[in-house]
């Protein structure tokens, strides 16, 4: 992962927070992108110096959400050797495991956009055996959080707020700055055990 510090990377201090870096072009015989909504302006920034032989070995998996149609000509322009569009991040980590499970040698993966996007797309290509330290990744667009509820285990997606309402048990969970790779969330405690009439405004932290 290439290691350039951003206004979004993380303090250095919380040590399981994920880091990103700029996405950059590797030497590699095969490249693999996965991004989703402005995730697919990394892609784009990228510097290249033989584009066209570059993305003639290049497979684009592009989710995009709620930036509707505003990259995908520009994405379809760098004529990618395969190019995929799908309709949510479930769909394409369906594709990136299919993917993945017929690799050769000499693979190098991109990670670019969300947090949610960029930690599950890393899970399933630690399951399928890459390093993650190999992997690139760039974080664009939302801060939106996958928070993982301690008490019932439930996963609630695109977390902007704090404290927030597990989706599957009903708590109001603090949402912590811990992240766990494992299950590519961040982990959400009950924030009123001990005084449930204790509830707390929530604000939109997690833009």
């Amino acid at each position: 992962m290439v290691a350039i510090m951003s206004d979004d990377t993380p303090e250095k201090s919380i040590i399981s927070r994920p880091m990103y870096g700029r996405l950059s072009a590797g030497n590699s015989t095969h490249h693999l992108f996965v991004a989703d909504a402005e995730g697919a302006q990394a892609i784009l920034d990228m510097q290249v110096p033989n584009a066209s032989e570059f993305y003639s070995r290049a497979h684009i998996i592009y989710i995009p959400r709620d930036s509707g149609n505003r990259y995908l000509s520009s994405l379809q322009a760098l004529n990618a050797k395969q190019f995929y569009t799908g309709p949510s991040i479930a769909t394409a980590l369906q594709r990136l495991q299919q993917t993945l499970s017929t690799a050769h040698m000499g693979l190098q993966l991109y990670l670019a956009g969300t947090e949610g996007l960029i930690g599950q797309a890393m899970q399933v290509a630690m399951n399928a055996g890459m390093d993650y330290a190999v992997i690139q990744t760039e974080h664009r667009g939302s801060r939106a959080r996958r928070v993982q509820c301690v008490h019932c285990k439930g996963i609630t997606e695109d977390v902007t707020t704090q404290p927030v309402t597990c989706s599957h048990c009903g708590l109001l969970l603090l949402v912590r700055d811990h992240y766990s790779r494992r299950i590519a969330a961040f982990q959400g405690v009950c924030i009123n055990a001990e005084d449930p009439s204790y509830v707390p405004e929530k604000q939109e932290i997690f833009k």
